[in-house]
């Protein structure tokens, strides 16, 4: 789950970072109301989207009095914000966050992610901060650290000089960087977080490290016992599909191909996925039905995959483990039945009951394409959108 840049301000703050003064609204005359109260020469105006790359998009702007905030503020709200992340549909502005201004010295890059392949946490960070990070990594990757932790109720002094080291500061200023890098490892753990990134984190005329912008995600998996996160959730920001699919327990993706994929199991699905590229065809969507598969979760898939106007076929792997075949099969069938389903509909089972499972798919009456195996399935859905 992400939050936004002034949820993920307040956090920090709560854990002794330095951020901007700010606020943020829903509403314009909310916005000038509360920036009126702001200690500070200039006016920094944010739109507030789940999407990196907004300062090139036109979604911050730095404004010198209250009217030019109300101008900047009425054109942004409720407008598309179109960045390099959001892909050509943009995202609409629904909230605003306003801050007081800072006099930058020198700008950072600093992050903190959980590291899969090695089952640590890893810090990277970065004397070239800014919007153009990306391309520092591409062209000059030197210039990025990443330091991985051992997960520890703590993170060591030493661990911390590594990290900072490449900003280059004084003693006193790197004892500020250290103890922000200590707060940030903390919260980290304590709420759950799977990214943490600050970009930039400034160096000010005032010699104080501030976190000029911020953004953060959390494990899905864990937001049960982190209510206070769940609670910033902006369904908003989300896929419609997405959000309807959480409902039915249902873990699902959009994409931007025409194959719509069911499977059970997250490595499965990313399989399935990889096959049908092979074969000439892109994925729809990922998605994992779990180890259950009710005609009532089947029949969800189904409309949430159908939903999609792009998709010209459907392809249903399942490996049955604690799963079964027959049941699968049946769920199918039935939703199959209930939705009447009208693009091809090819169906791998293996495992256990799949005989059993086959019979039922086999004996349906319905125009399914039953395959022998995963290259067989993808092969076949592709071939009948042609």
């Amino acid at each position: 789950m992400n939050i936004h840049e002034h949820q993920a301000k307040q956090i920090l703050k709560k854990y002794g970072a330095i951020v901007p003064e700010g606020i943020f609204s829903f509403s314009v005359e909310e916005l000038l109301q509360q920036a009126r109260s702001l200690n500070t020469k200039k006016f920094v105006l944010k739109a507030q989207i789940h999407a990196g790359g907004r300062g090139k998009a036109g979604g911050i702007k730095i404004l010198n009095t209250i009217d030019e905030l109300n101008l900047a503020a009425k054109e942004m709200l409720g407008k598309k914000l179109i960045t390099h992340q959001t892909g050509p549909e943009g995202r609409k502005v629904n909230r605003l966050y306003v801050e007081s201004s800072s006099e930058i010295k020198k700008e950072f890059y600093l992050s903190c992610l959980v590291d899969r392949t090695s089952s640590k946490i890893a810090f990277i960070s970065s004397d070239q901060g800014g919007m153009d990070i990306e391309d520092v990594a591409k062209k000059n990757p030197k210039k990025i650290v990443t330091t991985k932790i051992s997960l520890d109720d703590e993170i060591s002094d030493k661990d911390c000089e590594k990290i900072v080291e490449i900003f280059k500061l004084s003693v006193d200023l790197k004892k500020q960087a250290i103890n922000l890098v200590k707060s940030i490892y903390k919260m980290f753990i304590d709420i759950d977080a799977n990214l943490v990134e600050i970009n930039p984190l400034i160096l000010t005329k005032e010699n104080k490290i501030v976190c000029l912008d911020a953004k953060m995600s959390f494990d899905d998996n864990a937001l049960f016992r982190n209510p206070d996160i769940l609670n910033l959730r902006d369904l908003n920001e989300e896929e419609e599909t997405e959000i309807e699919a959480s409902k039915h327990g249902l873990s699902y993706i959009k994409l931007d191909g025409s194959i719509g994929c069911m499977v059970n199991g997250a490595g499965l699905a990313m399989a399935t996925m990889d096959i049908i590229k092979l074969y000439g065809e892109e994925p729809a969507n990922f998605l994992d039905v779990g180890g259950g598969a009710s005609k009532e979760k089947v029949s969800a898939a189904f409309k949430i995959i159908l939903s999609d106007k792009n998709v010209k076929g459907i392809l249903i792997n399942i490996f049955g483990g604690i799963m079964r075949c027959d049941v699968l099969a049946q769920g199918v069938v039935d939703a199959a039945k209930e939705i009447k389903i009208e693009v091809p509909l090819v169906v791998r089972l293996a495992g256990t009951k799949f005989e059993e499972g086959k019979k039922i798919l086999d004996n349906s009456g319905l125009k399914i394409i039953s395959a022998i195996d995963l290259a067989d399935a993808a092969k076949r859905v592709v071939e009948s959108i042609k």
